[in-house]
């Protein structure tokens, strides 16, 4: 029968803890499962209430601590600690599964033959409210995605799937020994950034691995209030065009001042489309807003590399 793993990896959060094992918990499978949790050094009473949670009857609980700080340390430690299940299941620390969610990842892994399986990530922005500007385009960046309710296969990343709601075949990181988490793209702590999911279905595209979009392994997600800000988009985009100027961009061979006059042209148009908007009060300004940062962004990346 195969082994189930179901992690989670965490940061200051104890709070939301018992919740969410809760939720772990009450989930159904057909076989059994252990939940595993990453602390990445939290410094609240995570470990107290892991503790806890431990000694609690139910499905069995597991924890380690990863001192390594960032999302991606603590990610590629729960591919090691359960490099030895048959599957691998990853929610955040701030979502909660939905039902069914397992039977999905197993069905989808064990009887449609996926190697890697992701689903439906719903938003809950309770209680602070979800602000008339933020539309579902600029809310798949809080994590939301929805590709319909037919299960589907991917080819390409214009269907997406994200680490906040993966499973995995485990044999795939068997197989692959060296295939983890990109460390370039680490998130630490509370901070804005990451992009590790992204370069993660990247490099599984790559090698031709079998991925399935399953919607009904659903999780909903909670979003903090200080993301429910528009600066915190830009914020986002702008960090994610450092890392794709830096570590994605091929070399052109044309440059002034460390830059390709072809990027200060597109964020020239970019930033021209955001002022016309801001001017003329129609909708989408946020959205061209984030284009614009994310070209901005581009062209630090691009000089950070070049070392202009």
């Amino acid at each position: 029968m195969p082994v189930l793993t179901f992690a989670f990896c965490t940061y200051n959060r104890a709070d939301r803890l018992e919740k969410l094992v809760a939720a772990m918990r009450t989930q159904t499978c057909p076989v059994p499962f252990e939940i595993l949790a990453i602390n990445n050094n939290s410094p609240d009473n995570t470990l107290e209430v892991l503790a806890h949670l431990q000694r609690q009857p139910g499905t069995p609980l597991r924890f380690v601590t990863e001192t390594a700080p960032g999302i991606v340390p603590a990610r590629n430690r729960a591919l090691a600690e359960a490099i030895s299940s048959d599957i691998l299941a990853f929610i955040d620390d701030d979502e909660i599964p939905q039902p069914d969610f397992l039977n999905a990842a197993f069905d989808a892994i064990v009887n449609e033959g996926a190697q890697c399986v992701g689903g439906r990530i719903e938003i809950d922005f309770s209680p602070y409210g979800r602000p008339a500007w933020l539309d579902d385009d600029v809310a798949g960046f809080l994590g939301r995605l929805d590709h319909g309710q037919a299960p589907l296969w991917l080819s390409d990343t214009s269907t997406p799937i994200w680490s906040g709601n993966t499973a995995y075949a485990m044999q795939l990181f068997r197989d692959h020994s060296d295939l983890r988490f990109d460390l370039r793209y680490n998130r630490k702590g509370e901070g804005i950034g990451g992009g590790e999911d992204a370069m993660m279905l990247r490099t599984l595209l790559d090698l031709g691995t079998r991925i399935r979009y399953r919607s009904d392994m659903a999780v909903t997600h909670s979003v903090d209030p200080w993301k429910l800000k528009a600066s915190y988009f830009l914020r986002l985009h702008y960090l994610a065009g450092v890392r794709n100027g830096q570590y994605v961009l091929p070399d052109y061979p044309t440059t002034l001042l460390g830059m390709p006059p072809f990027m200060v042209t597109q964020f020239l148009k970019h930033s021209g489309r955001t002022l016309k908007l801001a001017l003329s009060g129609k909708p989408g300004l946020v959205r061209q807003a984030m284009n614009a940062a994310h070209a901005l962004g581009s062209l630090q990346g691009y000089r950070n590399r070049s070392g202009a």
